[in-house]
């Protein structure tokens, strides 16, 4: 999410320009075959479609994220994090403010809240108020991020679970507020494993920066299965909750897996923001199995990157990287054409989704799940 990770993300873009990447069609393709091919995308389709990257951090006022999201055809879902290597809260806001006043039908932006005084008395209306006041400010959803579940504590130095009933009115707030709650807890399953054992090379380089969540590292904190009960039984207990799981719910290694969390809990969505690279391990493995999630579950997945635009950023190669990153997701999902991963090592046939599919999983679903709050009716208004 900072520059580390804007990097990792953007792991092994650089070489897309010079890859091969052939159709998976045969060449003596019948009737049958044209017309299933005509039903899907092209790469010269990419910038003509209409797109909404569900997840980045435009964490500047620099114009670099808004320019090449014009030139490429998307909007945007900048998410504030209370992330330590992120400028502050404030400045996060102040950015996000500044980007939607500039374009406000390209740049949306969800707002966050600390955990700083949690338990206090007031804390949680505290909270509320000032959740209140950013969707007033245009704000489309609520980021809840990892620290709750990994780093925050409650007054008895307990770690400070999603479940927490301190949380709940602030999720019922969040709830009343018409918005959407973006929650990442915990992390990708390969954080609970050694760094050879890691499945994709973007995990490997973030775990290896960042030890203080690398959880094979902290074998007495909660593993990966607490994590996600927690947050099962979050949304057991607020199931009105509209909730998006960011980045594949952390469920990005098993598609069955992450499968029957979509089946247990119908309003909630996930994005694919920093996962793709799961994705398209296990693709190459069962492409066919990939491919029928995505169609299965056409109407529960965002398209989102993560890509981080911070303010030591070039921004003329963050504009180069961004469409890279872009145009190779595009290129996975809506194509047959094949591209070199290099962070799973592997040549990743396109999965070409019906473009129904991929209509929904790069607009209609983001503009679903982040329309604008309602607007609260007047108090002793008639007629």
């Amino acid at each position: 999410m900072h520059r580390v990770l804007q990097q990792m993300v953007l792991l092994g873009c650089a070489a897309l320009g010079a890859a091969a990447c052939a159709p998976t069609a045969p060449p003596d393709a019948g009737p049958a075959d044209a017309a299933a091919a005509a039903a899907v995308y092209a790469m010269s389709d990419f910038s003509r479609v209409r797109k909404y990257d569900a997840h980045v951090h435009a964490n500047t006022m620099d114009t670099a994220f808004l320019e090449q999201a014009r030139a490429d055809g998307f909007e945007l879902m900048s998410i504030n994090v209370d992330y330590p290597d992120f400028p502050t809260l404030e400045t996060q806001h102040a950015a996000a403010l500044a980007l939607a006043a500039a374009e406000p039908a390209r740049f949306h932006w969800a707002t966050t809240f600390p955990m700083d005084g949690f338990g206090a008395p007031g804390w949680a209306d505290t909270v509320a108020a000032a959740l209140a006041r950013d969707v007033a400010q245009g704000a489309r959803a609520v980021k809840i991020w990892k620290n709750v579940g990994m780093v925050e504590k409650d007054a008895d130095g307990r770690l400070i679970m999603l479940d927490h009933p301190g949380l709940s009115p602030v999720a019922e707030r969040i709830r009343a507020l018409g918005v959407a709650l973006i929650g990442h807890q915990g992390e990708p399953h390969n954080c609970w494993l050694p760094l050879e054992e890691m499945t994709t090379d973007n995990d490997r380089e973030y775990f290896r920066n960042h030890p203080e969540y690398h959880m094979y590292l902290h074998p007495e904190e909660p593993g990966y299965e607490d994590q996600v009960a927690a947050r099962d039984r979050f949304l057991a207990a607020h199931p009105q909750l509209r909730f998006v799981g960011a980045h594949l719910g952390s469920l990005e290694y098993d598609v069955d897996r992450l499968a029957a969390f979509l089946d247990r809990f119908p309003h909630a969505t996930v994005d694919l923001a920093a996962r793709m690279s799961q994705v398209q391990y296990q693709s190459v493995r069962d492409r066919d199995k990939v491919r029928d999630f995505f169609i299965r579950y056409q109407d529960r997945v965002l398209y989102g990157t993560d890509l981080t635009l911070g303010p030591d950023a070039d921004p003329d190669e963050f504009r180069r990287q961004a469409h890279a990153v872009w145009r190779a997701d595009w290129r996975y999902l809506a194509t047959a054409e094949s591209q070199r991963v290099e962070t799973i090592d592997a040549d990743v046939p396109g999965l070409a989704l019906p473009r129904a599919v991929v209509d929904k999983l790069y607009y209609a679903n983001a503009a679903r799940m982040f329309a604008p709050a309602p607007i609260p009716a007047a108090s002793g208004a008639g007629n």
